[in-house]
Formats: C-alpha cells, structure tokens, sequence
C-alpha cells in the first residue's frame, strides 16, 4: 500500500477526538513503530501512530479509519518475531501499550481482568501476590504485553506441563475494524454456547479485530521447583530420553533441549555444570509434590539413555543454577556474535515437529548449516517438540544474507515434511504467509480467507498479514 492523499484529512480527523500525546507523527516515532523484531520481512512507512488508553479511543481510531478507507496495524510490544506487526505504508499504528490496567483478580474464581498493555511479567506479580500464577511464560516475558500473546498465540518455557496462551483466555473484549464493540467467551470455568470466536481471535495476529481487554484464568501458585541437567553423546540418545520421560507418564514442568553449537557457547561463557563435547544438552525441571523422587526416576532415563554427565539439584539454589544454563542462551549467544566482531543478526526461528522427530530434525539442521557455511544454533521446547533454530549471519554480506535466508527456508521445509508446523508459538505475520499456504492446503486456505473477509470486508485491518485477501 502507498501513502494515500487522505493522510492529512485522516490526521485531522484523529487529532481532533485524541489527546496531542495520543497522536504521533515525528520521523522518529514513526520509524520506531515501523516494525517488530524479525529479520526477512517487509514494512512500510507509518502516517501515524496512535496511543490510545481507552477502548473508546480504539473504537474511534478504527472507526475514523475504516470511514476513510486507510489501513489500521495494531501493535503491543513489538517482541514478535514474525513481521506481524510491521507497518503498511500510509498505515495508522495501533499501539496498545498505555492500555494497562489491570482492573481485577479474583481469587474465588481464579480470574485476572486486564487491558492488552499489561506486561507478562508485572501480570505475573500482581496475581502471585494471590496466592496464584498465570503459567504462559515467553522468552520476552519481561517486556512483551499480554495483547500481543493473544496475538500471536504466545508459549514459553513451561507449556510442556501448563499449556499455552490460548488455553487461559477465557473471553476477550474487542474491537472489530469497523470501530463496533464486542465481547467473547465468559467468566465461568465452563461454557460452549456458540462458536468458540475466542479460540479464533487467539493467533489471529490482529488481523480480525483489536483487543482492548482480556479474561484470562490463573492456577494456584506453583510449588518450589528442582532441575536436572543431562549432557548427551548423540542427538539420537538425548531424543532417546525425551522419550522416555514422556512415554513413562512424567509431567516436567520444563524440558528443554541444546544443540551441540549451543551448549558450546554457554560453556565458553562459563557456566559451571556444562561440559564441552556434549552432542546435546536436556535441561528438565520438576515442581511435582515429591521433585526429588521425580527427578530421581527421570535422571535415572537418561543414564539409561546414554547421558555421559548428569547434574541433579538438591536445593533451590542449584536448581535455579541449572536453569540458568537455559536462561544463559541468549548472553551466550551475544558473546559468540560478538567474538566475530559485531555487527550480526540472530534470528530466533519456531518450527514444531512430532516429539519423535527431534533428534532427526536437529540433525537436519545441523546439516543445513554445514551445506550453507552458517553458524545455526537450536534450542527449544523438547516436551512438545518445538524448537527455536537461530541463525546467526551478517545483513551487510549480500552473500551470507542470501545463505541465511535459503538455510531459513531449508528448516521450514524439513520441518513440514517431517509432519511439523511452521510455526510453534512465534506466528504467521508476513514471514511465513507462503509457507501457510503450503502446509494448510488450498481448502482450509480458503475458509480461513472467509474469515478474514467477514471480520475485515475492506481489509483495512493489518493487512498482508497471515493469510492474503
């Protein structure tokens, strides 16, 4: 999309019903706002962007919009990693970051109501003061909002036992791109009147409608966790062990795998319990009523497995040392990219494969980098299958750039034909509009275009996002 010759009339029309900090149009600003966080995909220049902190203002910005015909992008935190909330020239942004209230938690029901502006984290600290938790944790848990995880249909590091974003919305307050109002789902722990049009928006990127507020269910607090970390001489055994910690009926509230390259770089980096030489590292953690026995039985697996070196935690302390190992990926990472002089991109991709494909895909991978002389580091979420490939390479290299681009299109089609997805928890956007195409089919295509035209009819709303009109 270009810019459009109603930007002025749209300007003063926005201006005139928003507060002048509401409404941004500086270079700078808009720049800013132009993209998420991922490499490879397109985006265009911003004419405005809108902060708004009401619903009402929301319903007004997208109504005005749709009135004049010019697209609308909402945006959280711009943590994605999928180019779905990257801007289209002419576009007004959506930033729902000064939405966040979080307006109540109800222990009795075990429920938090909040707006999309709300961090993971600050979400997290405000219900454990309850005596509860609310388990999605993405990697960005820090920063990123509770809006743009019902966009993209976050996960994190413990869904292997608590399950993803989707499973805890119970209802959503919307906007539709016309600037009309809504509400979906309910407040009761059981509901199944109509279609489930909450479970649709969940993922759909903001390509449907806005969220301006959220229904989500909380658990009791989690009991005090212990960890194990066990070093692998193949990446057939350590798949051996995952196996067998799921196939004996254990519930880890982490299990998270390293690739021979990534369990190298926290070594140099200096952890203490890592070993080098190790073809894969798993990293599991209990918060069962007994972690200890439960531990035991799943350390006991993995020597069977073939683990050369296991570390089991006694305490709190060491089992926070060992899942620091996990946490230590990105800092190692910085300082491998920095070691080849600076200047590098890493980008952290999301593929899920059948549990029992891992070691195969990981070898795959490990492939890949080899034939296209790139530095590929996977890590991930063995307890579901989903893993984080990253390639690491340098944009200003026309050649390595085209390498990594080629290698990134190798991993998704290994992922796919090994009975994978394209994408775990990070989204569709615009990075893997083609790959959608390829894994849902020309007919579930369609239906899901249907939707995408009853919602949004003029497609004003993020559009070239997920799936084309």
């Amino acid at each position: 999309m270009t810019l459009t010759t109603d930007t002025p009339l749209l300007l003063s029309r926005l201006g005139a019903e928003l507060p002048a900090d509401r409404l941004l149009t500086d270079p700078a600003t808009l720049a800013a706002h132009s993209r998420d966080s991922a490499p490879f995909s397109e985006c265009g220049t911003p004419a405005a962007v809108a902060v708004p902190r009401t619903a009402d203002q929301v319903a007004f910005v997208l109504r005005t919009a749709y009135e004049l015909g010019i697209p609308v992008v909402p945006q959280g935190a711009r943590t994605g990693l999928a180019g779905a909330a990257n801007a289209v020239d002419g576009c007004v942004i959506l930033s729902t970051v000064a939405m966040d209230r979080i307006l109540s938690v109800d222990p009795a029901n075990r429920l938090v109501r909040c707006e999309p502006g709300v961090t993971t984290r600050r979400l997290g600290e405000a219900v454990a003061h309850h005596g509860l938790t609310y388990p999605p944790d993405p990697a960005s848990w820090e920063s990123c909002t509770i809006g743009g995880n019902i966009a993209t249909g976050a996960g994190g590091i413990c869904c292997v036992k608590y399950g993803v974003t989707a499973d805890y919305v119970l209802g959503l307050d919307l906007v539709l791109p016309d600037g009309r109002r809504m509400r979906t789902g309910r407040d009761t722990a059981k509901g199944v009147a109509g279609y489930d049009l909450t479970r649709l928006i969940v993922g759909s990127e903001g390509t449907l409608a806005v969220v301006v507020g959220a229904t989500l269910a909380l658990r009791p607090a989690r009991r005090p966790a212990l960890s194990l970390l066990a070093q692998f001489p193949s990446l057939t055994a350590a798949g051996d062990a995952v196996a067998a910690i799921t196939g004996a009926g254990h519930t880890p509230s982490a299990l998270e795998l390293l690739d021979r390259a990534t369990t190298q770089a926290i070594v140099d980096l200096g952890h203490p319990l890592l070993r080098p030489g190790s073809a894969a590292t798993l990293i599991v953690e209990s918060d069962a009523a007994d972690p200890a026995a439960d531990l035991t039985a799943m350390r006991l697996l993995c020597e069977t497995a073939g683990a050369g070196h296991v570390a089991t935690a006694a305490t709190s302390t060491e089992a926070r040392q060992i899942i620091e190992a996990r946490r230590l990926v990105s800092p190692a990472l910085g300082a491998y990219m920095a070691s080849r002089g600076g200047g590098l991109t890493a980008f952290i991709e999301d593929v899920a494969v059948p549990r029992s494909e891992l070691p195969r895909f990981i070898g795959l991978i490990e492939e890949i980098a080899e034939r296209h002389r790139l530095k590929i580091f996977t890590l991930g979420h063995a307890g579901d299958g989903n893993l984080h490939p990253t390639v690491v390479f340098d944009e200003s290299d026309p050649d390595e750039y085209a390498r990594a681009r080629t290698a990134y299109d190798d991993i998704m089609a290994a992922g796919l034909d090994l009975g994978g997805t394209t994408t775990g928890e990070h989204g569709i956007g615009t990075l893997k509009r083609d790959w959608l195409e390829r894994e849902l089919g020309p007919v579930s295509l369609e239906l899901q275009r249907g939707l995408k035209r009853l919602f949004d009819p003029k497609n004003l709303l993020n559009p070239g996002k997920v799936v084309t009109a």
